[in-house]
């Protein structure tokens, strides 16, 4: 089962109310927030899971909503990049700077956490940024045209499409987010997106986000940083990421398959990201007992399920009756010693035994 987190709101330098969930303990690992996330729907199969479920095993793992979105203040004046710097700034003083802690930085938090860590290079042990850019569509030297124009019309579709019933606008975000989800993921994350931010929100911050520059910042890095990529993100170009790294000094920078730009769990990617930043951390972890084994069958069935898909999905998908499904989701519970699908589903996820 998953284990509850610990919700507090933190007040920013500007009265904005942040809210921020604690798990497990030990030392701090502190998550830079990106704008679709939610830390009151974490559920299993989901990467916010998976990244609770990995870094509070063995550390005080903290993550919170940036403004405007989830369960932070949803009504600002301020959406700006420096305000994002400022949140991560009041979170990291809530939960404590006694001693440097690990700052992670996924996506379009990279840039928030590259210029935390430059302000603060006595505050931060360790950098570990995915699917990170130094630039985006407004902010490069010489924008060409053609690439502005995308940014442009990437905030027209969230304008018009944002708040709409009907996923069209929206998927054109998830179709780059994830395209090789299937479409219960799909679904999933549309729904996210729908309910972490108002269509206003979202412009606001497609607009700052297109803004960001941290190729200076990224020279002032002190800290040793890791910073990995997809190979073949349908997001942030792969030349991107390599770029930050070249500008961050003793960067360590590791290319990782995959096209997603947020990993699923049961990608290589996602096995790629823990076992490099295990190694990073130095917290490969000794199984107390072996580790059960599902067979090829029952894991496709989870791994399906996890994907959202009712039994009778997966029965025409895998050409087996309903009553074959039921009987490898039971023997899969036996196996795990779960009680629940759900619980299954995050125990096998954690234990990485629904990679394809």
């Amino acid at each position: 089962m998953a284990m509850r987190s610990d919700i507090r709101f933190v007040t920013s330098s500007d009265g904005v109310q942040i809210a921020a969930a604690r798990h497990g303990d030990g030392p701090l690992v502190l998550k830079a927030a990106t704008w679709i996330t939610h830390i009151d729907q974490a559920t299993p199969g989901t990467i916010q899971q998976a990244l609770i479920d990995e870094f509070s095993a063995s550390h005080t793992y903290v993550e919170y909503d940036t403004r405007g979105c989830g369960l932070s203040q949803r009504r600002v004046d301020d959406l700006s990049f420096e305000s994002w710097v400022r949140d991560l700034e009041a979170v990291a003083d809530a939960y404590g700077r006694d001693e440097p802690f690990t700052l992670l930085g996924f996506t379009c938090g990279a840039g928030v956490a590259v210029e935390y860590a430059a302000r603060h290079p006595e505050g931060v042990r360790n950098l570990i940024l995915f699917g990170g850019f130094a630039t985006s569509y407004y902010s490069t030297s010489h924008p060409d045209p053609a690439v502005r124009r995308e940014g442009d019309l990437m905030r027209e579709l969230a304008a018009v499409g944002w708040g709409n019933s009907s996923p069209a606008f929206r998927q054109v975000f998830v179709s780059r987010f994830l395209p090789d989800a299937s479409p219960e993921q799909w679904a999933a994350f549309d729904k996210l997106q729908r309910e972490t931010c108002s269509p206003d929100v979202a412009t606001r911050y497609l607009h700052a986000l297109y803004g960001i520059n941290v190729k200076d910042a990224a020279q002032r890095v002190r800290c040793p940083a890791l910073l990995l990529h997809p190979k073949d993100d349908q997001m942030v170009p792969f030349e991107q990421g390599r770029r930050l790294a070249s500008l961050v000094p003793g960067a360590r920078f590791v290319p990782l398959e995959g096209r997603n730009h947020i990993p699923l769990p049961t990608e290589p990617a996602f096995a790629g990201f823990l076992r490099e930043v295990r190694d990073f951390l130095g917290t490969q972890r000794e199984q107390a007992e072996p580790a059960p084994r599902l067979t090829p069958r029952q894991a496709e069935v989870l791994r399906r399920i996890a994907s959202g898909e009712t039994d009778k999905q997966v029965a025409g998908a895998l050409r087996l009756s309903p009553r074959t499904v039921e009987m490898h989701v039971a023997s899969a519970l036996k196996t795990l010693g779960c009680r629940t699908r759900a619980e299954a589903v995050h125990r096998a996820t954690r234990l990485q035994l629904l990679r394809a």
